[in-house]
């Protein structure tokens, strides 16, 4: 038969019937699952500087360790405050016509996932820091330092973003770490991952496999007790360290801290839900409470592990103080 022995046919015939199947297998319904997902309301798409640290994640393989995909698994609840679904990636674009890496939803967790960082983890010097040493923030981290992202220079001129680093994670060298664009643009796309807020009336999806929550209430009192030392690791304690020393030149103490020890919980609220930026030799604190939606039980619970906790023996706060302090600084603190 010709089919069987002329090449030409074989060949002409197998071609089409690739092309075939490439476009009922993969181009059309691609295009449906384009067509059917939209952003979701609140979608923000990339600022250019947001975009250039896109491309610096993917060309120095962050791809490779981290996942940007909150599976609805009770274990991927510490991630995300919810699965992800397709109509959050749907506002991703390609960046170029050849060049297709609109989704970084990655493959393995070796370092953790990346969905909500920007909420997780707000705090640009905190990023910086760990950018140029991960060690210096988590001293079991086996993250690659990226220095060529940074220059230490004598003076810092105007215009610069000084990096606080600790004098022990300099190497031996003496200036000033200076953070390169490349930095300051991944940090921006970092600071972009948020998890957006479902619409009124949209069914959010479950985790699955739920474990058993472990507040519990006291007998005889209206306080729920939550575990502070866990809510202080999720929250706090990239920043002011297990020990609750902080790290020198980078992020204060809170060991014998005169804001932590004071009677009056008024500053230490509002410091947690407005974040704060008034001494030089540390970096800016994002507003951790605010950010995480932390209801007032939660920052009781923060409170009181951290007034009594590496030393510290300050008097503990009731959640009802934390209540009456909240609605004088007027703080939206929603339910969970």
């Amino acid at each position: 038969m010709e089919f069987s022995t002329n090449h030409k046919t074989l060949f002409n015939i197998s071609t089409w019937l690739f092309f075939t199947l490439t476009l009922f297998v993969a181009i059309i319904p691609s295009n449906k699952n384009a067509n059917d997902s939209v952003p979701l309301p609140g979608f923000v798409p990339l600022s250019d500087e947001e975009q250039a640290g896109k491309l610096v994640y993917i060309n120095n393989g962050c791809v490779t360790c981290h996942s940007q995909q909150v599976r609805n698994v009770d274990m991927d609840k510490m991630w995300g405050k919810r699965p992800s679904i397709a109509a959050d990636y749907a506002g991703s674009k390609r960046t170029s016509f050849w060049v297709n890496n609109a989704n970084l939803m990655g493959t393995q967790r070796t370092g953790p996932d990346l969905t909500n960082i920007g909420i997780r983890q707000a705090s640009k010097d905190w990023h910086l820091l760990h950018l140029f040493n991960p060690r210096a923030v988590e001293s079991n981290s086996i993250m690659p330092a990226y220095p060529w992202f940074f220059e230490i220079i004598e003076k810092a001129n105007e215009g610069d973003v000084v990096v606080n680093v600790p004098i022990e994670y300099l190497g031996g060298k003496q200036g000033v770490v200076i953070a390169g664009k490349d930095a300051l643009n991944l940090v921006a796309y970092l600071q972009s991952l948020k998890q957006i807020t479902l619409p009124d009336g949209s069914p959010t999806p479950q985790f699955l496999y739920k474990q058993d929550n472990k507040a519990t209430l006291a007998r005889g009192s209206t306080d729920i007790k939550l575990d502070g030392a866990a809510l202080y690791t999720t929250n706090c304690q990239s920043c002011h360290q297990a020990n609750g020393e902080g790290l020198k030149g980078a992020f204060p103490p809170l060991k014998g801290s005169s804001i932590v020890l004071n009677d009056n919980p008024e500053i230490f609220v509002g410091i947690i839900m407005n974040g704060y930026n008034a001494r030089e030799e540390y970096g800016e604190m994002p507003a951790v409470g605010t950010n995480n939606n932390l209801t007032p039980e939660e920052i009781t619970a923060i409170i009181n592990h951290e007034k009594s906790s590496w030393g510290n023996n300050a008097k503990k706060v009731t959640t009802e103080e934390i209540k009456k302090i909240l609605d004088f600084i007027q703080i939206s603190t929603p339910a969970k």
